[in-house]
C-alpha cells in the first residue's frame, strides 16, 4: 500500500488554490494513455464515460464490480496518480468501495449528493457521515485517499430556482462536506465568476470547477482561488462527435 500512500499523498498536494490541477477524464486506456501524453500530472474518470464505454448508462446503472475493473484498467494504462468518478458508491459500504478503489489502482474518487433512490438531493448530514466513514476506510486501509466531494445543487435546481439560493445552498453542503474531512469539493455545474469567487471563498476546503467549451479558461480560473480543473464527461462526448463528424465529412464527398 506504501506505493498508494504516496500516490494519493502527490494527488493531495497538486490541490493548489490559484495554480489548479487539471484533471483530464479517461473513460478507457487508449483515452487515459492519449491524455497522459497532454502532460497531465494525473487523470479522473467519467462515470458516464466508463458505464457507455462497457455497455451501461450512467445514473449508478452499472455494476460495481464493472465499473471498479475498467477503473483498474485505466489506472494500469498510465503512470500517473487516478482518480476514479464512483458517483454516490452503488450501494456498497465504505470499506468495500474503498477496498475496491485501492484494488484497482486508484487513489481517489468522487462522491456526489444526489440520491439515486429519489433522484433528488441526499440530506446533507448523512452524506456527510458517509464521506467521514469513506476517509476513515481508506485511513484503516493504509491510504488516506483523496476524496471529491461532489455538490448537486446546481445540477439538480429547477429552471424557477434562485440562483443566489442555489449558491448559498451548494455552499452549505459543500461546507459541511469539508467539516467532514472531504480533500475537494466540486460543485458540478457551477458557473459565473460570482458564483464561483463565493464557492472558493466560503467553502472551506479546495474547490473542484468542471471545465467545458464555454468556460471560463484555468487562468481565469485561477485567479478565482479554484484549486482543481475536471472535464467530466465532456472529452469522451467530444470523440464520439468527432468520429462522427468525420464519417460524415467522408460521405458527403
Amino acid at each position: 500500500m506504501s506505493a498508494l500512500a504516496d500516490r494519493a499523498r502527490t494527488l493531495r498536494e497538486l490541490h493548489r488554490p490559484g495554480d489548479p490541477v487539471v484533471l483530464p477524464n479517461a473513460w478507457d486506456p487508449p483515452s487515459a494513455r492519449r491524455l497522459a501524453a497532454t502532460g497531465a500530472v494525473a487523470l479522473a474518470t467519467t462515470s458516464v464515460g466508463v458505464a457507455e464505454a462497457i455497455g451501461h448508462e450512467d445514473g449508478e446503472r452499472t455494476p460495481p464490480a464493472e465499473m471498479l475493473a475498467a477503473v483498474g484498467r485505466i489506472a494500469a494504462a498510465v503512470d500517473l496518480p487516478v482518480t476514479a468518478d464512483l458517483e454516490a458508491g452503488y450501494g456498497l459500504s465504505p470499506d468495500d468501495l474503498i477496498g475496491g478503489l485501492l484494488e484497482a489502482g486508484a487513489v481517489g474518487l468522487n462522491q456526489e449528493d444526489t440520491d439515486h433512490a429519489t433522484g433528488g438531493l441526499a440530506d446533507p448530514d448523512s452524506h456527510a457521515e458517509r464521506l467521514a466513514a469513506l476517509k476513515e476506510a481508506g485511513r484503516r486501509a493504509g491510504v488516506d485517499v483523496v476524496l471529491n466531494a461532489r455538490v448537486d445543487s446546481f445540477l439538480r435546481s429547477g429552471p424557477d430556482a434562485d440562483p443566489a439560493a442555489v449558491v448559498d445552498d451548494a455552499i452549505a453542503r459543500g461546507r459541511r462536506y469539508a467539516e467532514a474531512g472531504a480533500d475537494c469539493v466540486y460543485p458540478i455545474f457551477a458557473r459565473g465568476r460570482e458564483a464561483i469567487r463565493r464557492l472558493v471563498a466560503e467553502v472551506g476546503a479546495p474547490v473542484n470547477i468542471a471545465a467545458g467549451p464555454e468556460g471560463l479558461g484555468r487562468s481565469e480560473l485561477a485567479e478565482l482561488g479554484v484549486a482543481r480543473v475536471s472535464f467530466g464527461g465532456g472529452l469522451a462526448t467530444t470523440a464520439y462527435e468527432a468520429a462522427a463528424a468525420q464519417v460524415e465529412a467522408f460521405l458527403a464527398r
